[in-house]
């Protein structure tokens, strides 16, 4: 199982939202090397969610249900979607300057190329996460 980071702006879609709905489709990834990532991902991965915008935290744990296939509202092979569903919001949220100080959550591509809307985690980076934000796997 791999592990992952996707962000959100919480004015679009939150975690929150997603734990209401329970299910959700992942899209509006455009980025070239975000879709690599995308296509990578496989049913039973976790994902870590981020908040964009003000918030600039980790917030929640989410599982993907469906793993990568092709966007069902555009006419581009190229742009896929998963689908994903919460598993728990952190009880602690986890800012992008406790990123930038961990000395494990700093080598992260959220520190690295923080544009960047999917990214692999390492196991190491994931458990950091999940300790850090009082989570658990």
């Amino acid at each position: 199982m791999a592990h992952w980071l996707f962000k959100t702006e919480p004015s679009e879609y939150s975690y929150a939202d997603l734990a209401r709905d329970k299910r959700a489709v992942w899209e509006g990834v455009s980025n070239a090397t975000a879709l690599i990532h995308l296509r990578a991902v496989k049913r039973g991965d976790d994902v870590i969610v981020y908040h964009t915008g003000n918030e600039k935290s980790v917030v929640g744990l989410a599982r993907v249900t469906r793993a990568a296939y092709p966007d069902p509202k555009l006419q581009d092979p190229k742009r896929v979607v998963v689908d994903l569903e919460p598993v728990r919001a952190f009880e602690t949220r986890l800012p992008i300057a406790a990123f930038r100080t961990d000395r494990v959550l700093r080598t992260t591509e959220l520190v690295r190329n923080s544009r960047l809307s999917v990214m692999p985690l390492s196991a190491a980076h994931y458990a950091r996460v999940l300790e850090q934000a009082g989570g658990r796997s």
